[in-house]
């Protein structure tokens, strides 16, 4: 097997101390490859990079009706988020709304990834829930599927379950692919994870983007999700991260959702274009660099939105004393 190449390196004084390899492909509604890079058709976890899909079935199973999920829950259902107040306040409301609590979430507790709101906790003197889990949005939206077609809530996240199902019949429809027992796995919220190539994954999010080949229902589904997605940046990661800095700048035209592992998956909305990337070893801020380098190529971005791109595409380095001593770079 071929390996794939180098997409970013780390650069340290005058040498080059990490090269990290990778695959990308963009894709139209078409299935045509606009752009690639490496191994396309390699199956991948794609981890939280397809949240979107994942709550898709909030609008199949007409939970959206029965508990009216504002928008912000709707782009909530989508994150990966910080653990911020607004985002703990946005998945403790629906919750509530349903007449469910946080003891129902399935998702684990971890400490909020923003470290502002790490500190607060810890000085309250309070320990994180389940609400702090970054997946808190999509368990919710989870829920709220169980409740509308009238199973039980309690193992929600179990591969058999009707909710887990429904999110399996969706991805498939959406990639144009079968998720098989054989790759299969468990996310780091529970839930189940399978591998399908980079290709389905970007087809995917171009049929998301334009609706095309998706029944009315699922394409008016995938329009409703990034249009929340894009219009709450703040709710989908938080303060600082990348995808909340790179979907506010884009002013509604991309759609970016990172995954572990070095994964990025998207949509230039506007070209009708999807994308999913992943970064070989893992490593995020080297996906980051990647999916910047990918995107000043095929964007068209702005003057505005260049700048933040440059700024992921070549990443500082650091020494503890603050000096520059090497850069992480897309190439």
């Amino acid at each position: 097997m071929t390996a794939n190449p180098v997409l970013a390196e780390t650069i340290r004084g005058n040498w080059v101390e990490n090269r990290h390899r990778g695959a990308y492909a963009v894709v139209d509604a078409d299935g045509r490859i606009i752009a690639s890079e490496g191994d396309i058709e390699r199956p991948v976890f794609p981890r939280s990079a397809i949240k979107s899909m994942q709550a898709l079935p909030i609008f199949a199973r007409h939970a959206d009706e029965r508990f009216h999920h504002s928008e912000e829950e709707l782009a909530l259902a989508c994150a990966s988020h910080h653990g911020e107040d607004v985002h703990v306040a946005t998945a403790r409301g629906l919750l509530t709304r349903m007449g469910l609590s946080v003891a129902d979430l399935e998702c684990g507790a971890h400490m909020p990834t923003n470290a502002t709101a790490r500190e607060a906790l810890r000085a309250a003197g309070s320990e994180p829930s389940a609400l702090h889990n970054n997946c808190s949005g999509k368990h919710s939206g989870m829920l709220s599927v169980a409740l509308a077609m009238g199973v039980p809530t309690a193992g929600y996240v179990g591969r058999e379950h009707d909710v887990q199902k429904a999110v399996r019949g969706a991805v498939e429809a959406v990639i144009g692919e079968s998720l098989t027992e054989g790759k299969c796995g468990t996310d780091g919220c529970s839930i189940p994870t399978f591998a399908a190539p980079l290709r389905a994954f970007a087809f995917g999010f171009a049929r998301m983007a334009t609706g095309k080949g998706l029944s009315t229902e699922l394409g008016t589904a995938a329009q409703r999700l990034f249009d929340a997605a894009t219009s709450h940046p703040h709710l989908v990661a938080g303060t600082g991260h990348a995808d909340t800095l790179l979907m506010t700048a884009f002013k509604g035209r991309l759609m970016q959702k990172i995954g572990a592992e070095g994964v990025q998956c998207g949509a230039i909305r506007n070209k009708g274009w999807g994308y999913a990337l992943k970064c070989d070893d893992g490593n995020i801020a080297a996906s980051q660099a990647m999916l910047a380098g990918m995107l000043l190529k095929l964007a068209n971005p702005d003057a505005e939105q260049k700048a933040l791109l440059e700024t992921l595409a070549h990443q500082p380095i650091k020494s503890v004393r603050g000096a520059k001593v090497g850069e992480l770079r897309a190439c």
